[in-house]
């Protein structure tokens, strides 16, 4: 896809997904800090960052383990492992999530997830059975089917 193109259907995704929040009300969100060739939704970050709504994403830690650190600027942030950032000098979220967006490699008709292999998603949405599960991606990563495992957690709902 060209670059045009990618933007296009970034931000896209990102009205998509502001919509449903606004829709559903949602006041904390998990999210990812986008990097190389994922949806951008840094300009979705940014007005849910000025509406007041809580973001929170993902610190990588040893042990599939993740550390939920509440965003505050955009420009407050520092390289994580497996070329991650996250946000620095920030809090730990240990509240209630609304909604987690969920990057991945690829994903099925079933909504399940392929990712990057290291678990932390699958390990930590286990504790999360009321938050709403979002998984965004390009319409070429949908396939008929991923490989799963017994402790994958399958999505509620897909956007590409």
């Amino acid at each position: 896809m060209s670059t045009e193109e990618k933007a296009r259907y970034d931000l896209a995704i990102c009205e998509r997904l502001e919509a449903l929040i606004a829709e559903r009300d949602f006041k904390v969100v998990h999210t990812y800090l986008p990097m190389g060739t994922e949806i951008n939704i840094t300009p979705l970050i940014k007005k849910l960052l000025s509406k007041g709504v809580t973001v929170v994403t993902p610190k990588a830690l040893k042990g599939r383990k993740m550390e939920n650190l509440i965003l505050r600027s955009l420009s407050e942030l520092e390289a994580g492992i497996y070329g991650t950032q996250h946000p620095s000098n920030s809090s730990e979220f240990t509240g209630e999530f609304d909604l987690f967006i969920i990057p991945g490699l690829a994903f099925d008709v079933n909504k399940n997830r392929l990712g990057y292999g290291s678990g932390y998603y699958d390990t930590f949405l286990k504790t999360q059975a009321k938050a709403f599960k979002l998984g965004i991606c390009y319409p070429f990563q949908i396939i008929d089917k991923v490989p799963t495992e017994e402790h994958d957690i399958t999505l509620d709902k897909l956007y590409y």
